[in-house]
């Protein structure tokens, strides 16, 4: 009888990821695992504390306060550079992140550094190779990380996240690498307290096929015809975790009294490539 292979990710700490599996990056861009999950990465008081500080700082609105809501009715607002958003004028971008590095110098200032966090983790279970922030050939480097901060309704359809198969990006370094990856931390839950779903990954990577499903919003049926499985993303605060951005994924809609906080980055990988690039 042949043994079926359960499609679980690695966990909870960066120890026993790499007791299980000894190239783990590798194992996410074959698509043998849905993700790579590190539990309590980050201290959640922390994570409370540089939250009141971007409020204090007008960096996000403060979910109490209603006037703050009439007055600005976004569902998302960014703390950092987004490539996917502002990468269309390459030199609005590039100086664009030169502001948030240098806001990012500070912000943190009292607490550690959530940024580096993320890029110690992720260095460490790159191995030999050396994670560091996209640039381009001349030096100039990407915005090293965002906060995604999402309000009550904001959702996800299912999508990939992809810096040339969706975003159609040929003029910058990242396009270089072979695989597309997502590391996000989980700073504020909607719900107060628990684990809370971060996303959905399905066992289905992306190819033209599935797109068109992608396009007309039929992809659930698509995975029912298709017998995709998934896997859901539950974190708490402080959890961090990472996914190849190539599988079909969703978020479900933000429900709570207060808005979902992340801290996102993308990263680029291949297998015979020395550095792992990050960017936002």
């Amino acid at each position: 009888m042949t043994e079926t292979h359960r499609w679980e990710p690695l966990g909870p700490d960066v120890e026993s990821i790499l007791a299980a599996e000894s190239d783990p990056l590798l194992a996410l861009s074959e698509g043998r695992i849905p993700a790579i999950i590190c539990r309590k990465a980050y201290s959640p008081a922390h994570c409370q504390a540089l939250i009141e500080r971007f409020i204090e700082r007008g960096l996000m609105r403060d979910p109490a306060d209603p006037e703050a809501a009439a007055k600005d009715s976004r569902l998302r607002i960014d703390i950092g550079t987004s490539l996917a958003n502002k990468g269309s004028d390459k030199e609005a971008f590039l100086m664009h992140a030169v502001g948030t590095r240098v806001l990012y110098e500070t912000l943190f200032n009292g607490y550690e550094d959530p940024v580096k966090l993320l890029y110690g983790v992720l260095d460490t279970l790159a191995g030999e190779k050396r994670a560091m922030t996209a640039r381009e050939p001349d030096g100039r480097k990407y915005g090293p990380a965002i906060f995604r901060i999402h309000y009550g309704g904001h959702t996800y359809k299912p999508h990939i996240d992809h810096v040339t198969l969706r975003e159609k990006r040929f003029d910058y370094e990242v396009t270089r690498f072979g695989h597309q990856f997502a590391g996000v931390l989980c700073f504020q839950n909607a719900l107060h307290e628990g684990r809370s779903t971060q996303a959905i990954l399905h066992q289905c990577m992306w190819t033209p096929e599935v797109q068109e499903s992608i396009a007309t919003d039929t992809f659930p049926e698509y995975a029912r015809r298709n017998g995709v499985s998934s896997y859901t993303v539950d974190l708490e605060q402080g959890d961090l975790y990472f996914f190849n951005t190539r599988l079909i994924h969703e978020v479900p809609a933000v429900e709570g009294d207060q808005p979902r906080i992340v801290l996102a980055t993308f990263i680029g990988y291949s297998p015979d490539d020395p550095e792992v690039y990050v960017w936002s």
